[in-house]
């Protein structure tokens, strides 16, 4: 009774539940999750499952901002002959990953790399969920969000596009010809990233919508 207590103390404060138990569900696994970790979301399982579509055994990829590896992870559990790196700036957000490594029993190179500053490999597909929420609308998030998640994987600066103007721009030196870039995007977002793919000289650029009909995804390939 006091252990139940003292959680539903918790979530008065608005930390989140699955902060609280220490997991989340994504793509039927189960990730453990802590505050120095995004909160795995049902509308990232559309980039999953669109990046999957065209990933296959053999190739090898790559996850920048991979935070608690869900992503990572998930493609590695449906392509068991692919090989993954996951790419974050923050170490405790690694360490979150590495944890899920283990969990989950999947074989992947976590790297310390504030996007492609340590990477020195090329792919065949890079996929991210960057930060991507303007740096203004932070503060009308909900409580759950706002306090407990952590900022720098939510902060896209000024106009959210930050990261994908960087993406966009640095992703075709590590991009096999044919390569794709796989992008999870806000629902606002999907012109203005597609644009920026495109001024890249990617080809085939297409938006894809979440189950809600939303914007939610953006990929193109490297010619």
């Amino acid at each position: 009774e006091e252990q139940y207590r003292q959680t539903l103390n918790q979530r008065e404060r608005r930390i989140p539940l699955q902060q609280i138990t220490g997991e989340q569900e994504f793509m039927g696994l189960s990730f453990y999750v802590n505050e120095h970790v995004l909160i795995p979301r049902q509308d990232t399982e559309v980039l999953v499952e669109e990046t999957a579509k065209f990933l296959k055994d053999g190739m090898s990829f790559l996850d920048l901002c991979t935070g608690s590896g869900c992503i990572l992870l998930s493609l590695l559990h449906l392509r068991a002959g692919a090989e993954g790196t996951g790419a974050d700036l923050s170490p405790e957000a690694l360490k979150v990953a590495a944890q899920n490594r283990e969990r989950l029993g999947v074989k992947a190179e976590l790297i310390e790399s504030d996007l492609f500053d340590k990477i020195e490999s090329a792919f065949d597909v890079i996929v991210s969920n960057p930060p991507y929420i303007k740096r203004a609308e932070i503060e009308t998030l909900m409580d759950e969000v706002r306090l407990h998640e952590p900022y720098m994987a939510l902060d896209g600066h000024e106009d959210g596009l930050y990261f994908y103007r960087k993406i966009a721009e640095e992703a075709p030196k590590y991009l096999r010809a044919g390569g794709g870039l796989f992008l999870e995007i806000g629902c606002d977002q999907g012109a203005c990233v597609a644009e920026l793919l495109r001024q890249q000289g990617f080809a085939d650029v297409k938006v894809v919508k979440d189950l809600a009909g939303l914007d939610r995804v953006v990929e193109g390939f490297n010619r």
